[in-house]
């Protein structure tokens, strides 16, 4: 498969290196198109890089791994010629660092970045995913020993098998992958963040993640 990865941090890199060690061609965007990290990673990784636009064009799928308060500007920049009609998988968080640590979730309008997406580019279909845990965890779920979970939320129901797909390639197990429904759960993984970055504190940066236990 074709996958643009928008998003030349941390997350992007680690996300697009997977893809790429599981025989997808991935192309990595950024703003310009001589960003460093991204020509960095597509020598070394043996991907492409070129910017959002460039990446979305020719993609199949499209992974947004920018920082949720910005996500809006980049799809815009990617363009919605090069969005329509393809999965749009959105793995950030509105995390809001201007009052200070920890961090505050800003949802505009009570819509979660995955459903700002939707309503900015009702032509792709959003599936908001991975982004309740570390990256490393994203595509290394055996790192976390023992049962631990990972949310799939989503208005189109072929679009998550897609993702679903992609995320049992990353080793994740159908038991450890939960359907939470509409696109509009997508919120409350969101509002989880502030938690996550006080335990990332606390366990000293060790891998972890949540598990849902049932009786």
């Amino acid at each position: 498969m074709k996958i643009a990865v928008l998003g030349t941090g941390e997350v992007g890199r680690r996300l697009a290196s997977a893809f790429v060690a599981n025989g997808h061609q991935v192309t990595l965007g950024s703003r310009t198109a001589d960003n460093t990290n991204a020509a960095q990673w597509a020598a070394e990784q043996g991907g492409s890089h070129g910017t959002f636009a460039q990446a979305a064009a020719d993609a199949e799928l499209v992974v947004n791994a920018t920082a949720g308060l910005v996500s809006l500007d980049v799809l815009t920049a990617a363009g919605a010629e090069n969005l329509d009609g393809k999965v749009v998988v959105d793995v950030s968080n509105p995390l809001d660092f201007s009052a200070g640590f920890p961090p505050k979730v800003l949802q505009k309008d009570g819509l979660s970045v995955a459903e700002q997406i939707q309503r900015a580019f009702p032509g792709v279909r959003v599936v908001k995913t991975l982004n309740t845990m570390n990256n490393i965890v994203m595509v290394e779920p055996s790192l976390v020993p023992g049962h631990h979970n990972v949310f799939v939320s989503g208005d189109d129901a072929d679009a998550k098998t897609v993702v679903t797909d992609l995320l049992q390639e990353f080793g994740w197990s159908s038991a450890q992958i939960i359907d939470l429904g509409e696109l509009s759960t997508a919120g409350g993984t969101e509002l989880v963040l502030p938690l996550w970055v006080q335990l990332y504190g606390k366990l000293d940066g060790k891998p972890f993640n949540f598990a849902v236990v049932t009786a």
